[in-house]
């Protein structure tokens, strides 16, 4: 079995972060219709607890929500008749996260790997980290190992990118954001997770929503991170430096973009920017929470074990 190899953060030194947030997605729908599969509902995970939640439909659609029972994602499907739609989507989280102190977290040998953590090794479509082996091995391959190695490559990245909205599109892979140097936090999170499972660390596409970004970048919007797999579980990483780790409400997870969209339509039909809103409120025990940076590393996810 796996050696676990990590401590319990039984007195961990973040209080529980509270967040109440909401979702508004407006649509227009092409005659006969069009089936949606929406990935806007917050994960429940052993860190991060749903308090409570609505979700309000404006057509009478027959819907449902199915839990991905390894990553946690929750689909929510439906169809929808030609016309206007909306969807509205609220929610509020305890997230209660487990700490680490970096120099405390190993990597894990292929050969130790759990059996559901080795498909976040190979390439896929928006993270072909098999052509960046030779820059991924001369930048980080004498570099020890463990959580710090993840850091360098998380730092070199946001060294090498600079964020700029609307710079690439959903064709840009981590090898267009590597040459034109320039993305939005989708880029930043492929290209990391390409140098890391280039170095043969399982990495993955987290996309949420967070709280505490910069104002200037405009109103809140759907996220897009990175979750490394070190000791025994995935730990957060933002390389596009512009949001804050402690912050982020969990959605989804997946290879790249390509599995992890907050939404995914099949027919014709347009649709205006998202309504996103979030806030830190008082947590059960009255305290109020804001997210900032901390040098731990955290996670939202509870122990992998087994191969």
């Amino acid at each position: 079995p796996l050696i676990r190899r990590q401590h319990a953060n039984a007195e961990s030194p973040i209080p529980m972060v509270r967040l109440k947030f909401s979702i508004g997605l407006d649509y227009q729908i092409n005659s006969p219709g069009c089936d949606f599969i929406f990935n806007i509902h917050a994960a429940q995970t052993a860190h991060q607890t749903v308090v409570s939640e609505s979700l309000a439909i404006s057509q009478p659609v027959q819907s449902n929500v199915y839990t991905d029972t390894v990553t946690h994602t929750r689909y929510l499907r439906f169809r929808a008749a030609g016309g206007p739609l909306t969807v509205n989507y609220q929610a509020t989280v305890d997230i209660n996260h487990f700490t680490a102190q970096p120099g405390t977290i190993p990597e894990v040998a292929v050969a130790s790997l759990p059996g559901a953590v080795l498909q976040y090794l190979y390439p896929s479509r928006y993270c072909p980290s098999d052509r960046l082996l030779r820059l991924a091995m001369d930048e980080f391959g004498h570099l020890p190992q463990g959580y710090t190695r993840v850091q360098a490559i998380h730092d070199w990245v946001t060294k090498h990118v600079t964020f700029q909205s609307n710079s690439s599109n959903g064709t840009t892979t981590a090898i267009d954001t590597l040459i034109d140097r320039v993305g939005v936090c989708r880029d930043f999170a492929r290209l990391m997770i390409s140098l890391c499972r280039a170095v043969n660390i399982p990495a993955r596409f987290a996309t949420g929503i967070d709280y505490g970004a910069d104002p200037a970048l405009g109103p809140p919007d759907f996220h897009a991170y990175v979750e490394v797999f070190l000791g025994d579980r995935w730990y957060i990483f933002d390389a596009s430096g512009v949001a804050i780790p402690m912050g982020f409400v969990r959605f989804g997870t997946g290879h790249d973009a390509a599995d992890s969209a907050f939404s995914t339509m099949f027919g014709g039909v347009a649709g205006s920017a998202p309504v996103v809103q979030i806030e830190a409120v008082p947590n059960a025990q009255g305290q109020l929470v804001l997210p900032q940076h901390v040098p731990h590393g955290l996670s939202t996810d509870g122990q992998t074990q087994g191969f």
